[in-house]
């Protein structure tokens, strides 16, 4: 979902904006029914959905419409949003048929689910991938991937052992400016890339809170923390805004380096790999007397600078802050830049791509050249790799090391430090005391292992 005021499609036009049907065999429990009479039962795929609010609403609307699937089951400890998500499935499928359940393992235990649509607070999203890989189900998460960079290790390993079918929700690359612009620097028709810019929003929340009450009793707020450290109860901290609370969250910066910095990576060619290089310039929190704050500590400015294989340098910081160069092209926009050789250069956001000449835009590729699937929507692109077992357009190596560099740019500007990454063993070289703070304690019983 999009967090701030900004010219171009937001995350939900795309779910909207992007549309396509198919129908292909696919053997799943009898229990799907086909009351639509369009699509048999026995090629149905069953999907249940883990977190009901925010951007599962459209994920859901999303995969409502395909003919080949039928959503049996949905999870949440918010009973509200749970009842306000299965009146909408139910009237869908004019049934009151669509389970509820409370704990997402009770859902990922149903032998008649083989997909599933996660869409809870990032601090969830490992503990429930892993076990819905050991579960047998295909999976669609949003982004950022995990909470940590450890975390995400820990689910590309699992969904890799167990052959599931993984689409991590970074959209942005079923939409088709990303993929030209992808593949014009893939290709090399920018020469050879040097540098790269990532620009994610500026973050200026605040909220003074007096009191911290009681949560209300439709919302199991013991579950809903989980594995977090534990924080007080307040309204103002939970569904949307529990963004900005960096125990649950990651601020802008985590919220966004799963889209812009995902094209960085889409586009070179690093959805297997990592930077070499870490360092902080700026990690600052809100200074301004007139918004006072003890409910949110994400980040006002951040910016770190990465370096990868090869001597590819980028940048990634709020767009305030922004360089320049990438200023005047982007008129203070959100997106990625790609500086190349001999002073050419590509830029591509949600409202449209440009270039140092615009006749690189109009390329007419090769056939040898590395290309991109045609399919625009992201859900349907997962339904059809959970048919073909074919790998989807954002895999589970794709999400991880793109929301890495967000984990490390974290990490670095925290400690305000420097530090040499090793891409292949995914550990710091040179001060291994910081390979500590890749994984988060879980609270409780609550275990990946």
């Amino acid at each position: 979902m999009k967090l701030v005021k900004q010219s171009g499609m937001s995350r939900r036009g795309f779910l909207y904006g992007m549309s396509a049907a198919f129908a292909a065999p696919y053997i799943i429990p009898a229990s799907a029914l086909g009351a639509d009479g369009k699509t048999a039962p026995s090629k149905r795929i069953n999907i249940g959905v883990i977190g009901t609010g925010g951007q599962a609403r459209g994920l859901t609307e999303n995969a409502l419409k395909r003919d080949n699937t039928r959503v049996i089951a949905l999870c949440d400890v918010d009973k509200a949003r749970l009842t306000e998500a299965k009146k909408k499935v139910d009237d869908f499928y004019s049934s009151q048929d669509c389970a509820m359940h409370s704990d997402f393992r009770e859902l990922l235990a149903r032998k008649d689910i083989d997909a599933v649509i996660i869409a809870t607070p990032d601090h969830w999203h490992a503990l429930i991938c892993v076990e819905a890989a050991r579960q047998g189900k295909d999976i669609y998460c949003e982004k950022p991937l995990t909470w940590s960079l450890g975390e995400g290790r820990a689910v590309v390993k699992t969904v890799k052992e167990t052959n599931r079918v993984f689409q991590v929700g970074s959209m942005q690359r079923s939409d088709p400016k990303f993929k030209l612009a992808s593949e014009l620097v893939r290709n090399g028709y920018i020469g050879t890339v040097n540098r790269i810019l990532v620009s994610l929003p500026n973050y200026d929340h605040a909220v003074v809170a007096d009191e911290f009450p009681k949560p209300p009793a439709d919302l199991d707020y013991e579950r809903w923390v989980g594995p977090a450290e534990w924080a007080p109860y307040h309204e103002k901290r939970l569904h949307f805004n529990w963004r900005w609370w960096m125990n649950f969250g990651g601020g802008q910066m985590m919220d966004w380096v799963g889209h812009h910095g995902d094209i960085a990576h889409m586009a070179m060619g690093w959805d297997n790999t990592g930077p070499t290089e870490v360092e902080s310039v700026r990690w600052e929190m809100l200074k301004d007397p007139s918004k006072p704050n003890n409910l949110y500590d994400a980040p006002a400015r951040y910016m770190f600078n990465l370096k990868y294989a090869g001597g590819v340098h980028m940048t990634v910081a709020n767009q305030g802050d922004m360089p320049s160069e990438f200023s005047k092209v982007a008129n203070g926009g959100l997106g990625t830049m790609f500086f190349g050789s001999k002073g050419r250069w590509i830029y591509v956001d949600r409202s449209g791509i440009s270039a140092s000449d615009p006749n690189i835009l109009k390329t007419t590729f090769k056939k040898t050249d590395f290309r991109f699937g045609t399919e625009k929507n992201h859900m349907v692109d997962f339904l059809n790799c959970v048919v073909s077992r074919g790998e989807c357009i954002a895999p589970v190596n794709a999400g991880h090391r793109s929301a890495s560099i967000g984990h490390l740019g974290r990490i670095a500007c925290t400690l305000g430090a420097k530090f040499k990454w090793d891409p292949k063993k995914e550990v710091v070289v040179d001060n291994p005391a910081i390979n500590g703070l890749l994984t988060r304690k879980y609270r409780g019983d609550w275990t990946l292992g």
